[in-house]
């Protein structure tokens, strides 16, 4: 599982975030997507070497880079003044990768912070990378683009409030994580919708609507698998063990759901949808 779960934080940290950041109309966001592949590269070093001093070090580039990331999000508030929904997820997607870069140094570290052990922070890695940056950006694009109707609102909210909800629920108990769970789950299925109805448009080309359609498509099932595992953690009820659930969720919402969207989005351009020719960045 290891291997697995190192390569998708690695798409995460090399492939997704950057490409993310390219969707901010954020200037001061700049200069930290140009020194972006600078900053991922220790970290992604750090995943393959061993436990230790070395190891940790590499991460803690890394999560400097995130939490620099992170300090843009108060910077971007107190510039806007706007708690609107698509703002709330876009506020999301800068923060939270900086708890994917505390987790990773302390687990490269071999410490087991505020009591979890290594197998769970390593795995809060990669769900912070795309649970919490990569599904939170793409709420507020979709709400965006959707000229804030209800149910972009809706998508925009719940995936930060259940991003947040699975967050708690480490430090509370099983329940409160399926809570959370439960309210991600309808924020992507919410996405996944909209993204289907509205979003993909048959005046755009057959790549993009491709890339649109297969993520959309993707949530349904990452997400269910998602709720399953949740829902047995809290019951005792049979359900998947966390390496299926690394091959099957999570590399379905890294290759399906995230690589997808982010492809489709960058291409979402004045070029290829009017709708979209001021309202392509967040």
């Amino acid at each position: 599982m290891s291997v697995l779960v190192n390569l998708i934080v690695m798409l995460g940290m090399l492939v997704i975030v950057p490409m993310g950041l390219r969707l901010f109309g954020s200037p001061g966001l700049t200069r930290i997507r140009r020194l972006w592949p600078l900053l991922a590269a220790p970290g992604a070093v750090a995943l393959w070497l061993p436990r230790g001093p070395a190891a940790t070090a590499l991460a803690a580039v890394y999560a400097a880079g995130t939490l620099a990331l992170a300090l843009h999000a108060p910077a971007r508030l107190a510039r806007t003044r706007s708690l609107d929904p698509a703002e709330i997820a876009v506020l999301t997607a800068l923060a939270t990768p900086s708890v994917a870069g505390l987790a990773l140094v302390a687990e490269r570290s071999g410490h087991e912070l505020f009591g979890f052990d290594l197998e769970i922070l390593a795995l809060t890695v990669p769900h912070f990378h795309y649970a919490g940056f990569a599904a939170a950006l793409v709420a507020g694009l979709v709400c965006r683009m959707t000229a804030n109707r209800p149910a972009g609102r809706f998508a925009a909210l719940s995936v930060p409030l259940g991003t947040l909800l699975v967050l708690a629920g480490y430090f509370v108990d099983d329940w409160a994580e399926l809570a959370g769970a439960v309210v991600l789950t309808a924020g992507m299925w919410a996405v996944a919708l909209l993204t289907w109805q509205d979003v993909r448009d048959d005046r755009q080309d057959r790549t993009t609507r491709t890339l649109l359609a297969v993520s959309a498509a993707v949530l349904v099932a990452t997400m269910l698998l998602a709720l399953s595992w949740a829902l047995g953690e809290a019951t005792g009820l049979p359900h998947p063990g966390l390496t299926w659930m690394a091959a099957t969720h999570g590399l379905g919402n890294a290759l399906g759901f995230a690589l997808c969207a982010v492809l489709a989005w960058r291409r979402l351009d004045r070029r290829l949808d009017p709708r979209f020719a001021k309202e392509n960045t967040v």
